[in-house]
């Protein structure tokens, strides 16, 4: 396995958990302004992110909870690597709807908000 971005949440905001019930979950490095922290999951790059973005088929895990990317929008991994943010969607699309977007397979909502908490590992790996 190939980690190719492995980071730490650090905090919930609170309008986070709505969102990843519908399936989607966006990140941003620590020290984000505060009005984007209240709907994201702020995080602590631990290893990465690689130079090269994931291709489809690499694995998403948030704590217990994994899934397989689906599609990757063009600047997506760019903005992971400038500023620590993404927004990944679990839907299962063949393709991004937005140039930021990461898609990925369908997760169970209830357990992705359950492993959505502070020390949280996420990792994105071939």
């Amino acid at each position: 396995m190939t980690v190719l971005l492995r980071t730490r949440v650090t905090e919930i905001g609170p309008e986070v958990a709505d969102l990843a019930e519908g399936g989607v979950l966006i990140l941003f490095a620590d020290g984000s302004p505060p009005e984007l922290a209240e709907v994201s999951v702020l995080h602590r790059t631990e290893e990465g992110p690689s130079a090269d973005a994931p291709q489809v088929g690499a694995s998403i895990a948030i704590g217990p909870v994994s899934a397989t990317i689906t599609a990757i929008g063009p600047t997506a991994w760019a903005k992971v690597r400038e500023i620590g943010h993404v927004v990944i969607t679990f839907n299962g699309a063949a393709s991004a709807e937005r140039p930021g977007e990461i898609c990925a397979s369908a997760v169970d909502t209830g357990q992705l908000v359950g492993a959505l908490k502070p020390d949280a590992t996420i990792t994105i790996a071939t």
